[in-house]
C-alpha cells in the first residue's frame, strides 16, 4: 500500500508534553467495532469482560541517549540494540564526523569505540572498561525521550520515572511501552476484582520505532529488529484465556507485535525467545490477539499502519479525526484508545 494513505493533520497543540496526573486519569477513546465512545483509562474495567486477560510488556527503559564529542567534533549516540555485554548497536548524528575505529568520549569516564558501520547508516558501539554497560549509562546518558518531545523542551528529572511504566523490570529498552504509562496499582487492582487478569512479555523496544517512514510503499519499507521474550508458563496461561472464552488484549502495540511473532497458525501462542522484525500493515490476519490498547501514533507510521491493520483504515481515520476534533493528547505522553475488532 502507498504510505500516503495512512497520513493526516495533526495540530501540534494535540502533542502531549507531559503525562496525565495521575496516570490514570487519561482519557480513552474507545473504538468498538465501528462504534466510539468518548471514555477514560480509569473505565477499562467497565468495557472488557470477567476472563479476558491484558497483557503487558515489561521491558525497563534504560537512558540510552548519550552526547559525546571525537576530537572537536560533538557526536549524539542512541542506542538501539544490543548485541552483547560490551556493544550495541547504535544511531547516531553527525555521522558523518565519525568513522570506524575512532572513539567517542561521552563524559564521565564513558567511552566507546565505533567498532563497524552498517549498511543502514548505524554504527556498532563497543563501551570500554569492565564496568556493565547499564551503570555507565545511568552516569553518563539521558532518557532518550522522542524527538516530538525532546524537540519542544528538555529533558529533566520527571522523565526518569513519568517514562517508565509500573511493570518496569528487565532493562533494555530505548522507547517506553507507552500505552502501560496509563496503569497505577489502583487501576490494576479494579481490573483484578471486575475478574480481568493480566500477565507480562518483554520486547525491548528500539530506536527504530523514532525512524519515519522513507518509502513511498509499505512492500520497501524494513522493520529494525527488536529481542524479545515470552515463557512457557506465560504462553500456557494465555492460551488457555482463549481456550475459555476470554479475549487476549494487548497493552501496548510492542505486546501486540511479539504476541503475533509467536504464534502458530491456528492462533495458539507459542513460548518465545529472539529477534522479531514483524511489520504488519493492512490485511494482515490477525492470531494471538483479540483487542488492543494503545496511544495516539503519528501520521505515515507503522504504528498507524498496525491499528488500521486491526481495525481498517476507515474506521482509524475516522477515530484520528473525532480525537483531533474532541482534544485528545497525541503521542506517547497522550491519551488512549482502546481497540475491540469485529469478530
Amino acid at each position: 500500500m502507498r504510505v500516503d494513505a495512512f497520513d493526516f493533520e495533526l495540530p501540534n497543540e494535540r502533542i502531549a508534553l507531559r503525562p496525565a496526573r495521575p496516570r490514570d486519569a487519561a482519557r480513552m477513546l474507545v473504538v468498538d467495532g465501528g462504534a466510539m465512545v468518548d471514555a477514560g483509562v480509569g473505565d477499562l474495567p467497565q468495557w472488557l469482560r470477567p476472563g479476558d486477560c491484558l497483557v503487558f510488556n515489561d521491558t525497563r527503559v534504560i537512558p540510552a541517549q548519550l552526547e559525546g564529542r571525537r576530537g572537536d567534533a560533538k557526536i549524539g549516540a542512541t542506542l538501539h540494540k544490543r548485541i552483547d555485554l560490551r556493544r550495541w548497536q547504535a544511531f547516531v548524528r553527525n555521522a558523518k564526523r565519525l568513522r570506524v575505529g575512532e572513539s567517542v568520549d561521552f563524559g564521565a569516564g564513558v567511552e566507546a569505540v565505533a567498532e563497524e558501520r552498517l549498511a543502514d547508516g548505524s554504527f556498532i558501539l563497543a563501551f570500554a572498561g569492565d564496568e556493565p554497560v547499564e551503570v555507565l549509562l545511568e552516569r553518563a546518558g539521558t532518557m532518550p525521550l522522542p524527538p516530538y518531545i525532546a524537540g519542544k523542551r528538555a529533558t529533566d528529572e520527571d522523565d526518569r520515572s513519568d517514562y517508565q511504566t509500573m511493570f518496569a523490570r528487565e532493562d533494555g529498552a530505548v522507547a517506553a511501552p507507552t500505552a502501560a504509562l496509563h496503569f497505577t496499582p489502583g487501576l490494576l487492582a479494579a481490573l483484578a476484582a471486575a475478574g480481568v487478569a493480566s500477565e507480562t512479555l518483554t520486547l525491548h523496544v528500539g530506536a527504530g520505532t523514532f525512524l519515519p517512514v522513507k518509502a513511498d510503499d509499505t512492500e520497501d519499507h524494513v522493520m529494525h529488529a527488536e529481542w524479545g521474550r515470552i515463557e512457557a508458563d506465560t504462553a500456557a496461561r494465555l492460551n488457555a484465556v482463549r481456550a475459555a472464552g476470554g479475549r487476549v488484549i494487548a497493552v501496548g502495540t510492542t505486546s501486540l507485535r511479539l504476541l503475533e511473532s509467536a504464534a502458530e497458525d491456528d492462533g495458539t501462542i507459542a513460548p518465545f525467545a529472539g529477534d522479531t522484525a514483524i511489520f504488519i500493515t493492512p490485511g494482515y490476519r490477525f492470531r494471538a490477539i483479540d483487542g488492543l490498547m494503545t496511544n495516539f501514533h503519528l501520521p505515515r507510521s507503522t504504528l498507524f499502519m498496525l491499528v488500521s491493520a486491526l481495525m481498517g483504515l476507515d474506521v482509524m481515520q475516522s477515530a484520528y479525526a473525532h480525537a483531533i476534533g474532541e482534544g485528545y493528547r497525541f503521542y506517547s505522553y497522550g491519551d488512549a484508545s482502546l481497540l475491540l475488532p469485529k469478530r
